[in-house]
């Protein structure tokens, strides 16, 4: 089931912004290959649990609560699903029409004021803050670096949005695409099997720079995995 997300900016009207061949080609370059920290270096390391959140999440409006958020050595994570978010600027993979959830709004901007390209930025999206968990007192904001794990790749990305206060394991097309995942917001993600680790007090400026999150999170997976 896809899950709608719930962005905490202001719902507005979004222009079509286009997108030139270099900065797509430069996305492609980088998601193809995120460092040499291994998924299962980060798996090994995450294998057990020491709860930080007051409660438990949904991986779905209909599913159980079962989920904790776990924090380790400067990180928290999560096991889940992962549902596609396609929101924020519209583009020919995210639009109206590709996704009958879009919104063109996402939680955090881009430094030129505009929203995120769920298209072509890899990004996770948190639970908006509550009493079950809220990341800000973890030192996490819009931009702080994570570490996605799906089978033996890993996808490094920003926190760039967020969802309802119940539901975790969402993250946007361009991460779903980087990790073999079929994104379609429609049919796609992957019901499990997905591991999202969010480093605390991490930022990258501007949020957009996906390259600097890649140089970033691969110096903090490497630091994760031998601390």
């Amino acid at each position: 089931m896809r899950v709608r997300s719930l962005t905490l900016a202001a719902a507005g009207a979004a222009l079509l912004a286009p997108v030139t061949l270099p900065a797509l080609a430069h996305q492609q370059q980088s998601i193809e290959r995120e460092g040499a920290v291994t998924a299962a270096e980060l798996l090994a390391k995450v294998r057990g649990c020491v709860r930080v959140s007051e409660g438990l999440f949904r991986s779905d409006a209909d599913a159980p609560a079962v989920i904790p958020v776990c924090g380790l050595d400067g990180a928290v994570y999560w096991k889940a699903d992962m549902d596609i978010d396609c929101d924020g600027r519209p583009s020919t993979r995210c639009n109206r029409t590709t996704d009958p959830w879009f919104q063109p709004t996402t939680s955090y901007q881009q430094s030129d004021g505009r929203y995120l390209s769920a298209a072509d930025l890899p990004f996770v999206v948190l639970p908006a803050p509550s009493s079950v968990w809220d990341y800000r007192k973890h030192g996490i904001t819009g931009g702080s670096v994570a570490a996605v794990v799906h089978g033996d790749r890993v996808q490094y990305a920003v926190v760039g949005d967020n969802g309802p206060q119940n539901i975790i394991g969402e993250a946007s097309y361009a991460t779903a695409e980087g990790l073999g995942i079929r994104p379609d917001p429609r049919t796609g993600g992957v019901t499990s099997g997905v591991t999202y680790i969010v480093f605390e007090n991490t930022k990258v400026t501007p949020i957009e720079d996906h390259k600097a999150a890649v140089e970033q999170g691969e110096a903090l997976a490497r630091e994760f995995v031998r601390s």
